[in-house]
């Protein structure tokens, strides 16, 4: 009677071990696929992140622009675009003329600026245009925008002519500056549909 009950105790314990070595594989494999999956997932939102780079690069190599797209951050071009506007920006060789409207850079200021050329001042002695710009609803030119002792811009401090705009697309851009929390909620939110995304 021991033996028989020794063996079947074996008997069970084979059992046993099988169905725990079964169910081991099992949670191996699917361990195995959600990982792959994972990897795939980061691959599949690393090549989201590059296309756009692309894109974005080759928009520069199109418009000659250094930044083809632009978000209207004030009020100064009001009633011709209003803040949270999109620019779409192109920069040709042609010469710059008055009343076009240019996005340019100030030495000393990060943000870049969207107004209307109201003087161009051609100079004898190179032949190079400088221009003088003010905003539509400002009452002063830019002078005051300048660097210190800046009268004129030249052309390295434009970055390109608006070509075309969209109204108001650029809000998002405008509260994803002025409230980082909302930019971090909704790169973490992508970027987790990206990862968890079945297929």
């Amino acid at each position: 009677d021991f033996l028989i009950s020794d063996q079947k105790e074996k008997q069970r314990r084979k059992q046993r071990d099988a169905k725990m070595g079964w169910i081991g594989e099992q949670i191996d494999s699917i361990k195995s696929i959600q990982f792959r999956q994972l990897v795939t997932q980061a691959i599949s939102l690393g090549m989201i992140v590059t296309s756009a780079l692309i894109i974005w690069k080759a928009l520069m190599c199109v418009t000659g622009s250094e930044s083809p797209v632009v978000v209207v951050l004030s009020g100064s071009m009001e009633p011709g675009f209003k803040r949270g506007d999109i620019l779409f920006l192109h920069m040709s060789k042609d010469p710059i003329r008055a009343g076009e409207i240019v996005v340019f850079n100030v030495d000393g200021r990060e943000i870049p600026i969207v107004h209307r050329v109201i003087k161009v001042h051609e100079r004898k002695d190179t032949g190079e245009v400088n221009v003088l710009t003010k905003g539509d609803s400002n009452s002063e030119d830019d002078r005051l925008l300048y660097a210190q002792g800046q009268l004129w811009l030249q052309r390295h401090h434009i970055m390109g002519r608006a070509v075309g705009f969209l109204p108001y697309v650029g809000w998002v851009t405008i509260i994803m500056t002025e409230k980082p929390i909302i930019k971090y909620i909704l790169i973490g939110a992508l970027g987790l549909l990206v990862i968890t995304s079945k297929d």
